[in-house]
């Protein structure tokens, strides 16, 4: 039987999280945790390997980037941390800088592998490491708007009282300030929420819909502010990528990938709805939008595309 490795790049709060949710899920045969502070990266390989008795078999260690060669996934958690009053975007020159270091090492030694970015801003990330790498797009993954999408169905469900897998809608565009939620394609039981409150004499208006939307966009910042760093959900997210791809689910899920022409937009990575599998992003799925909603995911786009493109004039001009 094959085995299943998969490498793990940053040892931060959200890497060693993501190994831990990974390694309870047993979708590995090894894991390999490198990062930049060794003894960081042993304690947490450590950690985790001792409740080997307690979980499914699998090789937990921390080691350097020749230890992760022939990885199948390659999940990249290093760069710069987001701190109080930061958004992710103030995040892109420093990361840049680090991710022009790590690809190249990554690639090396795992030539066939698919790389799932989470460092942010995750989607000027997947498209630096997309250009970086030279893999197809398929095989160059963002986390996208999984989290995002998850933390307004958790939020329309704890609004309505039900279980938030039976609430189905999308947050797309940046994981971050200008993500746009799809309330024209929001269902419950296939009712539209106004459908749904109608039906069971619930009040809903436009006031309630920008509420639960602005406090999605905020969740990061409210946390942060909190206890210093997301990590818990963002784990449980990349494990589900993760799940999707090693399985071959074929299960549609938002992550940030290569748009061409998709939306109207072209050459940015976004969070979209796609079909995950072993091959990576098998299609990117170009779902119907109203036409306030695609306009803001346009604009989403073009604010991506104007930091991508000083980054890359700052960087060019730093080499």
């Amino acid at each position: 039987m094959s085995r299943t490795k998969i490498s793990i790049i940053g040892a931060g709060a959200v890497g060693s999280t993501t190994a831990y949710a990974i390694t309870l899920a047993g979708l590995a045969s090894e894991l390999v945790i490198v990062d930049i502070n060794k003894d960081k990266a042993e304690g947490e390989a450590m950690d985790i390997a001792d409740g080997g008795a307690l979980f499914k078999p699998v090789e937990v260690k921390s080691g350097d980037y020749e230890d992760t060669k022939d990885s199948n996934i390659v999940v990249i958690t290093a760069g710069a941390a987001q701190r109080p009053g930061e958004t992710r975007l103030d995040l892109v020159s420093k990361n840049y800088k680090i991710f022009s270091g790590i690809i190249p090492q990554v690639t090396k030694y795992s030539p066939n592998a698919i790389l799932l970015v989470v460092s942010n801003p995750a989607d000027v990330l997947a498209y630096i490491t997309y250009k970086l790498s030279g893999f197809p797009k398929e095989r160059v993954i963002g986390s996208g708007t999984v989290l995002d999408t998850s933390r307004l169905r958790t939020e329309l469900a704890d609004h309505f009282g039900i279980d938030a897998r039976n609430v189905h809608t999308y947050i797309m565009g940046e994981h971050g300030d200008s993500e746009v939620a799809t309330w024209s394609i929001t269902n419950i039981a296939g009712m539209s929420i106004q459908e749904y409150c109608d039906s069971h004499s619930i009040n809903w208006n436009e006031s309630l819909q920008d509420d639960i939307h602005h406090r999605v966009v905020r969740a990061a910042y409210e946390i942060i502010n909190r206890k210093g760093a997301t990590f818990y959900a963002i784990g449980v997210a990349v494990k589900r990528i993760v799940e999707a791809i090693l399985r071959d689910e074929n299960s549609i899920l938002t992550v940030s990938a290569l748009l061409e022409g998709e939306y109207g937009v072209e050459d940015i990575y976004l969070g979209v709805p796609c079909i995950l599998g072993s091959t990576g992003v098998k299609q990117v799925l170009n779902i119907p939008l109203a036409k306030d909603e695609l306009e803001l995911f346009q604009s989403s786009a073009k604010t991506l595309k104007s930091v991508l493109d000083n980054a890359e004039k700052e960087f060019n001009a730093n080499k």
